[in-house]
């Protein structure tokens, strides 16, 4: 296994999974040490010149993005604590966020939005009936697999 400190990052767009699944009340981070946790990494791969693409998920959405599970707070603690702008992306897939993602210059960090807003984080379908038939259920949970590689295939796309 090679560790962050052994690549060469230097001018790559790094895709980094972290957990900011931090707690928050009213739109404020009450505890922020899985953020602070972060640091150590985030800081070594931007010293090394990479361009760093982060995503995490946060809470339990179950449908639509919701203001209460963005990761907005947490970008701008990220901002504060690594002293430089934290961009955000409005999506964590889309147009739109690889090209803030390709735009992104050594020392420049993006954050996707959580990645929970879709169900292909968890792999579970959403907006079953309850009364859905065990055929009904085995193929919502095949289509959600099916759809996950897209999604993957997304977001690694994001990096170098």
């Amino acid at each position: 296994m090679r560790f962050l400190d052994e690549l060469n990052v230097s001018g790559k767009r790094v895709l980094m999974r972290v957990d900011y699944n931090v707690p928050l009340k009213d739109g404020v981070i009450v505890d922020d040490n899985r953020i602070k946790q972060s640091l150590p990494t985030l800081k070594l791969a931007l010293e090394g010149g990479a361009c760093l693409v982060i995503c995490s998920h946060l809470g339990r959405p179950t449908g639509a993005p919701a203001p209460e599970f963005s990761l907005k707070p947490v970008a701008a603690r990220l901002t504060e604590l690594l002293g430089l702008e934290v961009r955000m992306a409005p999506d964590c897939v889309g147009p739109e966020v690889l090209a803030m993602a390709e735009a992104l210059k050594p020392g420049e960090v993006l954050l996707l939005e959580n990645l929970r807003f879709y169900a292909e984080e968890e792999g579970k379908p959403r907006g079953l009936a309850p009364e859905a038939s065990d055929d009904e259920k085995k193929a919502a949970k095949a289509a959600v697999k099916e759809s996950q590689k897209k999604f993957t295939a997304t977001l690694a796309s994001y990096a170098d």
